[in-house]
């Protein structure tokens, strides 16, 4: 019988973990000396080596690994019937996988496998030491990685920024690669976003308005910088996404928020995404880009935009997300209507109308229209009125303002109180229920069904109940501990003294929402009562009657 001719394929594999720990060094496990000892091994063997597989990098753990994979085909195409590494880690760390592959698939594709350093050899037989071997060195794998999630995790605490790419108008700091700072040739990008997005325009309006204008995406940017090709297929240019993810990055108001994803287990490597709750945020670790008060505008544009409605040839109306039905809460919806002029001629113009009665009709609400012309003048009166109040006597505006704002809130505050105690004392009685509901079961006083019946409407408001207690406590504590600074709003204010048109910025930064009640016939006019709520201050004028066409 001819001897069997073996065609050798060396294996070579080592991971960012191994460099991490030093292995590289305590165990000659660096890819030259590893390609060293299997290259001699192979040749004092007599036998022929066909081809060098190298994975430089890859955990141990992780299968998908490119020249391993290469590896497995040639094995299946009868190229090579003998794979050689240093040892039992450097095919893989997986206790089970390494298992299969050494007792079950290489033998039964007729491959023989030796690990030189672990006196494996498949041809000899089994190996009870293999499955010690195998089991540690997937015991290694799951302590490194442990190890190097608690690193990552003091990192994180720390504010060290830990991300491969910086947000676009930042970049890592030479001296400190776990440090943010401003990047000017980029840094206008990002503050123009931040511009567009306060001024009204949408996500999608300002990626088309950039890619219009040819601005070159982050990626771009980075590939670019790199003198790199994007290995994605990707037609770089900007989209609504990438804008909103810039849009809600906390890098810009100088803070680090990261263990936003994670791996499932040290083994499946597949990024999930983790609980709000679960991330670290660590404030002012670097220089911010924008201000706060955009970053918190940017923010109430989010909560409050909604899609409108609005008929051919008509713009979005900058009112949009703030006008609310006085009576059933629902948003305004906006409209495109017909105007007659006095000279007989016609321009199309925008209203409001509530948005519950736009949907269902009269059985829901009442239609509470108003114009956007005349909503537009009655604001800019409003807020000239008080812009100039404040720049004749601050003092006194300051003191009003918060005469009302005390009354409001000691309002609430006796509500919420009010209401807290009577939750509390039915939560006590629903108990007291529940106990004597038992006693009558076990008396036999109710049936089975009857209790059940009993016990389900009693758990469902004590469930309930449960629920706005701990509501009302978070609401008893914000109104007691509310120190809304007036002065704040005393800033913004009087800087419209002299305000001659309105923009949704504008709007955004000074109030909070609008509420437009049902309008009257008085007389021979059509009165529209409007409740304005300011930022800050809230509701500082009660409601207003305003004449309205």
């Amino acid at each position: 019988m001819s001897e069997i001719k073996y065609i050798a394929g060396l294996y070579l594999r080592l991971s960012k973990e191994d460099e991490r720990n030093g292995t590289s060094l305590n165990e000659s496990a660096s890819i030259e000396n590893q390609r060293l000892m299997l290259t001699n091994y192979v040749k004092e063997k007599g036998w022929e080596i066909r081809e060098e597989y190298i994975d430089d990098g890859y955990s141990g753990t992780n299968f998908e690994r490119p020249a391993f994979l290469r590896m497995m085909r040639d094995v299946k195409e009868k190229r090579i019937n003998l794979i050689v590494v240093k040892d039992l880690s450097r095919l893989g760390r997986n206790y089970l996988e390494v298992g299969r592959l050494t007792e079950d698939v290489l033998p039964g594709l007729g491959c023989r496998f030796i690990a030189m350093n672990d006196s494996v050899d498949s041809i000899l037989g089994e190996n009870d030491m293999m499955v010690y071997r195998n089991l540690f060195n997937e015991f290694y794998a799951k302590d490194t990685s442990k190890k190097i999630r608690a690193v990552r995790q003091v990192y994180m605490r720390q504010g060290k920024f830990l991300a491969t790419f910086a947000p676009i108008g930042y970049k890592k700091d030479p001296a400190d690669k776990h440090r943010l700072i401003i990047d000017e040739e980029t840094a206008h990008i990002a503050r123009r976003i931040f511009q567009m997005r306060c001024n009204g325009a949408s996500f999608y309006s300002i990626a088309t308005t950039f890619n219009e204008e040819r601005v070159p995406s982050p990626k771009a940017i980075y590939y670019a910088r790199n003198g790199r090709n994007n290995p994605l297929t990707e037609n770089g240019l900007w989209n609504d996404s990438s804008v909103k993810v810039i849009l809600r990055n906390e890098a810009y108001i100088g803070n680090t928020v990261q263990g936003k994803q994670g791996t499932i287990s040290y083994k499946n490597k597949k990024q999930v995404r983790k609980p709000k709750n679960e991330w670290i945020r660590v404030e002012n670790t670097h220089e911010p880009l924008i201000s706060i008060e955009d970053w918190n505008m940017v923010r109430e544009l989010d909560e409050k935009a909604f899609k409108p409605r609005i008929g051919s040839g008509c713009s979005q109306s900058i009112f949009v997300g703030l006008l609310k039905c006085a009576d059933c809460g629902y948003n305004m919806r906006v409209l495109s209507r017909k105007d007659k002029r006095k000279d007989g001629s016609v321009h199309a113009a925008l209203a409001f109308v509530c948005g519950n009665y736009a949907r269902s009709g009269k059985s829901a609400c009442t239609v509470h229209t108003i114009s956007e012309k005349a909503l537009t003048q009655i604001l800019l009166e409003e807020i000239r009125e008080h812009a100039k109040r404040t720049e004749c006597n601050e003092k006194r505006v300051m003191e009003a303002v918060l005469k009302t704002k005390n009354r409001e809130s000691a309002n609430e505050l006796a509500t919420c109180k009010r209401e807290f105690k009577n939750a509390e004392e039915r939560v006590i009685k629903l108990g007291v229920m529940m106990a004597t509901l038992y006693e009558d079961r076990t008396s036999g006083a109710v049936t089975d069904s009857v209790f059940s019946t009993l016990m389900q409407n009693y758990e469902r408001e004590h469930k309930e109940k449960t629920e706005a207690i701990k509501t009302l406590r978070n609401k008893i504590e914000a109104c007691e501990n509310d120190n809304s600074d007036v002065s704040d709003w005393i800033k913004i204010i009087r800087k419209y003294t002299a305000l001659e048109s309105l923009n949704q910025k504008i709007l955004l930064e000074l109030i909070d929402k609008i509420e437009i009640f049902e309008a009257e016939k008085v007389g021979n006019q059509r009165v529209c009562k409007i409740n304005i709520v300011y930022r800050f201050v809230g509701n500082i004028n009660s409601t207003i009657p305003k004449s309205v066409p």
